[in-house]
């Protein structure tokens, strides 16, 4: 067994598609989430096909159920060696009509989730004293903002930040801090934007979703697997000597 990985938010999406990535790759996954019907599906598909995995309930806004995750789940598995911040919310809505409520949401699962799973995975790591690997979910709206995504994109701009700084931080512990930036990903939540988004544009769903499409230059949506292929290679031997980097996956829409 390559060691335990937690991931958060892998009861649906794209943290399901690296639950499944990276036990292939030999860890003992813990699927955490605050869907416990999700997160438990996600973990019967795993012990089936003949992969160690536990299903967690997790609010990541609480930063007291973040660090009990990783004592919970270090307990039984043993040593941390990769944790996931795939966790996150969206809503999709105008600036001027954003409520606080939202934001605040928001702001709390995306960035302060993020910054309470970073502390959480580097205290641990510091305590066995052997390295690690830090995986964040930025995204393609924080690199360049997204209209009707003011909080969402404020959230992964932030993320990418917190990467950085921690990156910088924990180097010299071996302990590296990578992120992912995805384009559009077929996932529930990407069904919701685009729901939401077609409804304020006054258009069909199909017409939002095809616009979208002609942003690609690959010519297709990503799949939860293809962000998967990255975080396996952050964790890789070979991403060994790549921190506080931000990675696009998404078909050729941006290019930095």
């Amino acid at each position: 067994m390559a060691g335990l990985a937690i991931i958060t938010g892998a009861g649906q999406g794209i943290g399901e598609g690296i639950a499944y990535r990276l036990a292939k790759e030999g860890y003992a996954i813990a699927v955490a989430d605050i869907n416990q019907q999700k997160a438990d599906q996600v973990v019967n598909n795993l012990i089936t096909q003949g992969f160690p995995s536990k299903a967690y309930y997790l609010d990541v806004a609480h930063r007291d159920e973040v660090f009990n995750l990783v004592n919970l789940a270090v307990s039984d598995f043993g040593d941390l060696k990769v944790f996931i911040n795939n966790a996150g919310v969206a809503f999709i809505e105008k600036f001027v009509d954003t409520v606080p409520e939202d934001f605040e949401r928001l702001i709390d699962v995306n960035l302060k989730g993020t910054y309470w799973g970073i502390q959480a995975a580097a205290k641990q790591f510091l305590k066995q004293g052997k390295g690690g690997r830090i995986v964040n979910a930025a995204s393609l709206a924080g690199v360049e903002a997204s209209a009707l995504q003011s909080a969402y994109s404020a959230s992964k701009f932030g993320i990418r930040g917190l990467t950085q700084s921690a990156a910088k931080e924990l180097a010299k512990d071996r302990i590296t801090v990578n992120a992912y930036n995805p384009g559009i990903v077929r996932t529930p939540l990407r069904d919701g934007i685009d729901k939401k988004t077609s409804k304020i544009k006054h258009i069909s769903v199909a017409e939002q979703q095809a616009r979208c499409l002609t942003e690609i230059a690959n010519g297709r949506e990503a799949t939860p697997a293809d962000v998967a292929d990255v975080v396996a290679w952050f964790v890789s031997p070979g991403a060994e000597y790549i921190t506080g980097q931000s990675i696009m996956v998404d078909g050729g829409m941006r290019y930095l």
